[in-house]
């Protein structure tokens, strides 16, 4: 085994325990959808002349055209939004925000990525977000300019987490061509999607506090917005969390692509993830 691939096998407690077999489960669906389509479209030009324009053999046709139509089409999303992405934000190197370029570079090589991805800062339009992304022989990952900018100069933990995060998807292959098509059409069944995504996003917390223990701001921004991170009472943030049950809790959840915020805050304090307060921390990697 080479040292890539040792360093590269996550460890157990980095993946939320019931991602894959969720995942595994979302599979089989999608292709039972799949196969049903087909047969569904094969079954067309048999029904009787009468039935042949019906509007159930409209849908049927529709849906086959998408299916065929589907791969294409993805793959054409996914390599126009790194080319726009190309064009219209920063990308970070060494000498470009170069701190930052080194911290994932460093990532990259403890969760043993077998490429190194490409960093972009782009203007967010005032939204606190950040994404990652493939497209072919490129896995990259974009920054939005108001979540860099809270974060950078006062708080590079926060940062650190949430870059930690976005790895996190590359390095599982959420972002992988196969993996999207695996669950192409059970993704998108109500409850069901949402509940995949959740778990994702539970796998890459892990995987963002594993990297910075000391990231709970990250996370604190994402709940309590812009220039609060210091200022927010952590302890009593992690209680609320640890409150945070009952039934119309979870009804409101079950539509949901990310789990509660402090809910993620919490879980990931009660994993022994995260280990510093946000008031006091300093970043490693601090000028």
């Amino acid at each position: 085994m080479s040292t890539s691939s040792r360093q590269g096998a996550v460890p157990p407690r980095l993946r939320h325990p019931a991602e894959l077999p969720f995942y595994v489960f979302m599979v089989v669906l999608n292709i039972i959808i799949i196969w049903a389509i087909v047969q569904a479209a094969i079954t067309l030009p048999l029904l009787p002349e009468r039935l042949q324009d019906s509007g159930w053999a409209v849908t049927v046709r529709s849906a086959f055209i998408g299916l065929l139509l589907f791969v294409p089409a993805l793959i054409v999303i996914r390599e126009t939004q790194r080319a726009s992405i190309r064009g219209t934000a920063v990308q970070l190197s060494p000498k470009q925000y170069g701190s930052l370029y080194e911290t994932m570079d460093d990532f990259a090589r403890k969760l043993g990525l077998r490429r190194r991805p490409q960093l972009f800062l782009a203007n967010g339009n005032g939204t606190l977000n950040a994404f990652a992304a493939q497209a072919t022989g490129h896995d990259y990952v974009v920054l939005a300019n108001e979540l860099f900018v809270n974060l950078y100069e006062n708080n590079r933990d926060g940062l650190r987490f949430i870059l930690g995060h976005e790895l996190g998807h590359i390095r599982l292959h959420h972002v992988g061509l196969w993996y999207q098509l695996s669950v192409a059409y059970s993704e998108r069944i109500p409850v069901l999607g949402p509940t995949l995504s959740r778990l994702r996003e539970y796998s890459c917390d892990r995987h963002g506090a594993h990297l910075c223990p000391s990231g709970a701001s990250g996370l604190v921004l994402l709940a309590s917005g812009r220039h609060t991170e210091h200022t927010t009472d952590l302890d009593e943030l992690v209680r609320q969390g640890q409150s945070l049950r009952g039934f119309w809790v979870e009804l409101a959840q079950l539509p949901m692509s990310h789990p509660f915020t402090v809910r993620r805050l919490e879980r990931l304090f009660k994993l022994g993830l995260f280990h510093a307060r946000v008031r006091g921390s300093e970043s490693e990697t601090a000028a």
